[in-house]
């Protein structure tokens, strides 16, 4: 169904739901799947154009990447990251075009781009171009020092800041992900992860950790390089202003000023990501409903255990856009 059409053909929902209710909130790597972007491509023609400017910007054909895989090119760090991206862009631009204006954005490590683009701060060529950066010196950290990622579902914080403290006897580990209550992501070294999986699965049981499937130490000080070259090129792209508030994984709060969302992109690569904190300061200011733009309902089931009451929806498709306007308009 075109555009037109889908909003003369719309049901909206008994109750409204303001601008200044609604956050819109873009995945990060781990999200992506074949066929991801496809169907909006097909059926709205901004999402297409956003799939055409990456592929112009990148000199690549990202678009046949996302739409046909293959799924191991896919989960390539220096292609998932720009796949993500311009799949929540896409989405994003058929949200506008439909005069969604979010009251809030937020993003999930790499989605932070996804979300400066939706406040203005960043031009969408301009965050392929960073994101392409970010990628490659990651790609380029992790071979350089190898190392891992592990969830671990069902322990405190300071308990497994302690285990962490303890294996750090035998190399790097770090808590990266503070995602929701019960679920925590560990970084670092392969050696230190695997002795924190070894204590903590005492403690919650083997089968409630499980290391993941990532290329690398994500979130933590073994991507000091990627930060220190992020760094180092950060300075060419142009932050505008605001247009909308923005809440940064660093700090899991507001920030305002487009020099200070620069600072924290560039500590984003080794600091931990607080996105329990992120949420809760965004349901603290009467955000009741939040919309998942791009690939996946990852975030969707942390906002359900952050926010109970909160309404979770998502952008990804033909169907789970209808769903989602159906309820916002």
């Amino acid at each position: 169904m075109r555009l037109n059409e889908y909003k003369k053909g719309m049901v909206h929902h008994a109750e409204n739901v303001t601008m200044n209710q609604l956050a819109l909130i873009f995945p990060g790597q781990g999200s992506q799947k074949v066929g991801m972007g496809l169907e909006l491509a097909q059926t709205y023609p901004v999402a297409r154009a956003a799939f055409d400017e990456a592929n112009s910007v990148l000199n690549r054909s990202l678009s046949q990447l996302c739409f046909e895989g293959p799924d191991e090119a896919l989960k390539q760090t220096e292609n998932t990251q720009l796949a993500i991206l311009t799949c929540s862009v896409a989405a994003l631009r058929v949200l506008q075009e439909l005069g969604i204006s979010p009251h809030i954005v937020a993003g999930h490590s790499l989605g932070e781009y996804s979300a400066l683009v939706a406040a203005q701060v960043l031009e969408f060529s301009d965050a392929l171009k960073l994101v392409e950066h970010r990628a490659q010196f990651m790609a380029v950290a992790t071979q350089q020092q190898a190392g891992t990622m592990a969830a671990i579902l069902g322990l405190e914080d300071d308990i497994l800041q302690a285990f962490c403290k303890e294996a750090q006897s035998v190399g790097v580990v770090e808590i990266a992900n503070y995602n929701c209550p019960g679920q925590l992501i560990i970084s670092g070294e392969i050696t230190a992860v695997e002795k924190v999986i070894e204590q903590a699965g005492k403690k919650v049981g083997p089968r409630r950790c499980r290391m993941l499937e990532v290329s690398g130490a994500f979130h933590s000080p073994l991507m000091k390089s990627a930060r220190d070259r992020l760094q180092s090129v950060i300075g060419e792209f142009a932050f505008q202003p605001l247009q909308t508030k923005f809440v940064a994984n660093v700090t899991g709060d507001f920030v305002r000023n487009p020099e200070d969302i620069r600072q924290r992109l560039i500590e984003q690569v080794t600091s931990p990501v607080q996105w329990e904190k992120s949420i809760r300061a965004i349901g603290n200011i009467g955000i009741s409903h939040f919309v998942e733009v791009g690939p996946g309902k990852v975030l969707s089931g942390m906002v359900r255990r952050i926010l109970a009451d909160s309404i979770r929806l998502n952008v990804e498709d033909v169907a789970s856009l209808e769903d989602t306007i159906s309820v916002i308009t």
